[in-house]
C-alpha cells in the first residue's frame, strides 16, 4: 500500500505519440513547474483542470495546442458559465476562475518556450471573484460540543480529539494538518511548526494548554499501537498506520460536525473560520490573526472582521441613538415605544 506523499502517475493527455500533441506539451508543463518547486498540489489542480480542457477539445477534434484560438478559450469559457453539475448547479466564478487560470498558465508557458506562435489566452479576462463571507461559523459553544463528541476511552476517539484540538486552536489547513511532524511540536515553548504550508512557507503558530495535553497524551498512548516501520514521524496516523489524506480528514471533521447535531455542517476550515472570528471578538488584532492563518495578504483576514458581527453590535449598542429600545412604563400595554 503506498505511504502518504507517494506520487500517483499522470494519464497523459491525448496522444503521446504527436511531438506537437496536448500530451507531451502538457508533460513538458508539468516536468517544468516540479523543476521551478511549484507545490504539488498546485500542479495536481492544473493537472485536473487541463484534463477537464482536453477532453472538451477532443470533442471537437482539437488535438493540438497551436490549433486553440482565442475564439476556442472563449467559447470553452461559455461552456463553463453553462455548465451544471450532476446535482444541477452551476460552476461557482471561483471554479470557472480556476479552470481558465491553469489555461492561461500552461499557454503562456508554451508560448514563452516558443512550442507555439502565439498565447491565445492572453487576453482572455478571468471572471471577477466574490467576495463572500464564510457560510458557517461555530460559537464558542457550539465548537465545544463539536470536540467533546469523539469518545476519548478509545484510542482512535483519542487521536481525533488531538487532531480537532490542534484545528481549533492553529486553525491551520488539512494540508498542513496532515504534514505535521513529531519534531513540529515544541513543547517546553508551546508552539507548532507548520511546514510548507499554502505558497510552500513554513510559519510557527502557538499552540494552546490544552491542545498540547491532548497531543502529548495521544502520542503516548495511541501512537505507538499505530505506528509502522520504518517511521516517518508523521505524527497523526491512521488505523492502517499511514498518514492521513486530505480527503479522509475533511470526512473525519465533518462527520464530528455532524454528530455533534449543532444546526451546521463544515470541516476543517469551519474550525478555521471560527478560530479567527472568535479570537477578533475576544480583541485580538487583525494583524496577528493574518499571522497565524498564514494569508499572505492582510485583506484576506480581513474578511473575518465582517463575520465578528458581535464586536460591531457592542459598539453599535453602545453608539446608535436608537440602539436601544424603551418599554412603556404602562404595564397593560406590551408594545414598546421609542
Amino acid at each position: 500500500m503506498p505511504r502518504k506523499g507517494d506520487k500517483t502517475p499522470r494519464v497523459l493527455l491525448g496522444d503521446p505519440g504527436d511531438p506537437q500533441g496536448f500530451a507531451v506539451m502538457a508533460e513538458e508543463f508539468f516536468t517544468s513547474m516540479e523543476v521551478t518547486n511549484y507545490a504539488e498540489a498546485t500542479i495536481r489542480n492544473r493537472y485536473v483542470y487541463l484534463r477537464y480542457f482536453v477532453a472538451w477539445c477532443e470533442e471537437r477534434d482539437i488535438t493540438r495546442p497551436a490549433e486553440v484560438s482565442r475564439a476556442v478559450l472563449e467559447r470553452y469559457q461559455r461552456y463553463l458559465y453553462h455548465y451544471r453539475k450532476d446535482n444541477g448547479d452551476p460552476l461557482s466564478f471561483r471554479s470557472q476562475s480556476l479552470r481558465l487560470s491553469s489555461l492561461k498558465a500552461f499557454f503562456n508557458h508554451l508560448a514563452k518556450h516558443h512550442m507555439i506562435l502565439y498565447n491565445p489566452s492572453s487576453e482572455i479576462e478571468l471572471p471577477k471573484q466574490e467576495k463572500r463571507l464564510p457560510r458557517n461559523v461555530m460559537t464558542r459553544k457550539e465548537a465545544e460540543t463539536v470536540l467533546n463528541v469523539p469518545d476519548t476511552f478509545e484510542p482512535l476517539g483519542l487521536r481525533d480529539r488531538a487532531m480537532l484540538e490542534v484545528v481549533y486552536c492553529t486553525g491551520m489547513r488539512r494540508m498542513e494538518l496532515s504534514g505535521l511532524k513529531l519534531y513540529d511540536i515544541d513543547a517546553e515553548r508551546g508552539t507548532i511548526m507548520i511546514r510548507r504550508g499554502k505558497g510552500r512557507k513554513d510559519r510557527m503558530v502557538p499552540l494552546s494548554e490544552r491542545a498540547l495535553a491532548w497531543i502529548e497524551k495521544y502520542v503516548a498512548q495511541v501512537r505507538p499501537e499505530l505506528v509502522l516501520d520504518p517511521d516517518d514521524g508523521t505524527l497523526f496516523l491512521t488505523a492502517d498506520g499511514l498518514g492521513f489524506g486530505l480527503t479522509r480528514i475533511t470526512q473525519l471533521v465533518r462527520n464530528y460536525v455532524a454528530a455533534a447535531r449543532i444546526g451546521k455542517m463544515g470541516s476543517c476550515h469551519m474550525f478555521r473560520h471560527t478560530m479567527a472570528t472568535l479570537m477578533l471578538e475576544n480583541g485580538a488584532d487583525v494583524r496577528v490573526i493574518q499571522q497565524l492563518l498564514g494569508h499572505a495578504k492582510l485583506e484576506t483576514t480581513q474578511i473575518y472582521t465582517q463575520v465578528s458581527i458581535r464586536m460591531l453590535k457592542r459598539v453599535h449598542d453602545k453608539t446608535h441613538p436608537a440602539a436601544k429600545l424603551k418599554r412603556n412604563q404602562d404595564k397593560t400595554k406590551e408594545e414598546p415605544t421609542p
